[in-house]
């Protein structure tokens, strides 16, 4: 596959990667791998492996059903394909011992879809988990 070819591959798995998870399609999602896998810096979490990934999709869409991302931007690298994008969603549900309040939040994030060759192998996601919380608990 030739640069042009691979650099368009890589997008339109991202772009699928992150549409289904509006949709909440995580089959789709998973499908989008060439082996799941979520590093969330901000809180140091590692979901290794489809059994991990699909575990932090039940956990995270328990507590926010409506979760959705806006896509701000999209960029390429060498191995990566990089997006700035909202993270928004609404706190329906228990999450590490926060009690559900109701509200909302918004988030600006990037995320960095690594790749081996034309297979994703890794989102990697930066945030500021204090901008959530503080609106989860104002």
């Amino acid at each position: 596959m030739n640069a042009t070819n691979l650099r368009t591959h890589r997008e339109a798995i991202v772009r699928r990667h992150m549409e289904s998870e509006n949709v909440h399609d995580f089959d789709t999602t998973i499908g989008t791998f060439g082996h799941p896998r979520y590093e969330l810096i901000a809180n140091g979490q590692v979901h290794d492996g489809e059994a991990a990934v699909r575990e932090y999709f039940k956990t995270t869409r328990s507590a926010f059903p409506d979760q959705r991302n806006e896509l701000l931007s999209l960029r390429h690298a060498d191995d990566a394909v990089i997006v700035e994008f909202w993270l928004l969603g609404t706190h329906k549900g228990p999450l590490a011992g926060i009690a559900p309040a109701g509200k909302s939040f918004r988030c600006q994030m990037t995320a960095f879809f690594i790749f081996d060759g034309p297979d994703l192998v890794c989102e990697r996601v930066y945030f500021d988990s204090a901008t959530i919380l503080r609106q989860l608990t104002e």
